[in-house]
């Protein structure tokens, strides 16, 4: 999975899924095995999971002075979830 250590530029990330729905079932497999990568090496970043029926499978992050990003993770295996949220944290 990797070793998750964030830059310090990252505030915050929430991901956004449905927690019954098949087209956030990969991103859901993926937060259980990354999530507690995750918090283990950014204690003191938030990683939000917000679960509402029906949403698209998404991942946003927070940056310094507010800025925002987000990525869709729709449709996406779980390799392929790792690999745009790799993409966008770590810009690999």
């Amino acid at each position: 999975m990797g070793r998750y250590v964030l830059p310090k530029h990252i505030k915050e990330l929430r991901f956004h899924l449905c927690q019954i729905s098949e087209e956030s079932k990969n991103t859901r497999l993926f937060i259980r095995k990354a999530y507690p990568i995750l918090k283990k090496n950014n204690p003191y970043i938030p990683v939000l999971i917000r679960e509402a029926l029906g949403v698209s499978p998404m991942l946003w992050v927070r940056y310094e002075y507010g800025k925002e990003e987000n990525l869709s993770l729709e449709g996406l295996s779980v390799k392929e979830c790792k690999e745009r949220v790799n993409s966008l944290l770590f810009g690999t």
